[in-house]
């Protein structure tokens, strides 16, 4: 693998964080980052929906849906993620983990090898300015452990939004989280969105692709 200063931002926002950064090719739903074919390494947030918490769907309707059914999203990403190199994110406890045979990170942070040439961690988004602690999980590819940045790790100190402690109390406050007391149709894009500052060192860990330690 080559050095690149540019990379290309797979399964973003059309309006999202990535679009407008220099030297970052963006590719969002209407350009369909299965077709991506290179040159450059790779930052990637393939559709975590049915690899979460809730694969299966609403909680009402329960197995509405099947385990990994993302229309081969995935497999896509990491297939980019091994060939040209770069970082994959995905929400923590993602079962894609266990599915494509790659060792789960401790949530205490630092990196670990997750498969041969491949290395796996947990961060928390919280730490680099997302409004909940939003546990994560990355796998980096063509990155040499030496270049591999030491990030903030740990779990985010709990969150309290005020008007919900007001409202329910501190217990329940403690439990829905900040994120349940945001509203409107922009919720889910909030909670998906990555934080500017958690971008930058996506992008750096996938501009170091090919540099030797």
């Amino acid at each position: 693998m080559a050095m690149s200063n540019s990379v290309a931002a797979l399964y973003v926002e059309p309006e999202g964080h990535y679009i407008g950064v220099p030297g970052v090719d963006p590719w969002d739903e209407k350009r369909d980052a299965r077709k991506y074919n290179g040159p450059h390494p790779v930052v990637a947030h393939p559709p975590c929906q049915r690899w979460g918490r809730f694969w299966h769907g609403s909680t009402r309707k329960p197995h509405q849906f099947k385990l990994g059914d993302d229309d081969g999203c995935f497999a896509s990403a990491l297939s980019s993620l091994v060939e040209f190199g770069g970082v994959l994110e995905h929400p923590c406890d993602s079962h894609a983990w266990a599915a494509f045979g790659l060792k789960k990170p401790p949530r205490s942070g630092g990196w670990v090898e997750a498969a041969a040439g491949m290395w796996t961690c947990c961060v928390y988004q919280g730490h680099y300015g997302h409004m909940a602690g939003k546990p994560t999980w990355l796998l980096a590819s063509g990155v040499s452990r030496e270049k591999l940045p030491e990030l903030r790790w740990g779990k985010v100190e709990q969150r309290i939004h005020p008007v919900a402690l007001a409202k329910h109390g501190y217990e329940k406050a403690r439990r829905i989280g900040m994120m349940a007391m945001i509203g409107g149709k922009d919720k889910t894009k909030l909670r998906n969105a990555t934080p500017p500052e958690f971008r930058d060192v996506l992008i750096e860990i996938a501009r170091t692709v090919g540099i030797n330690p």
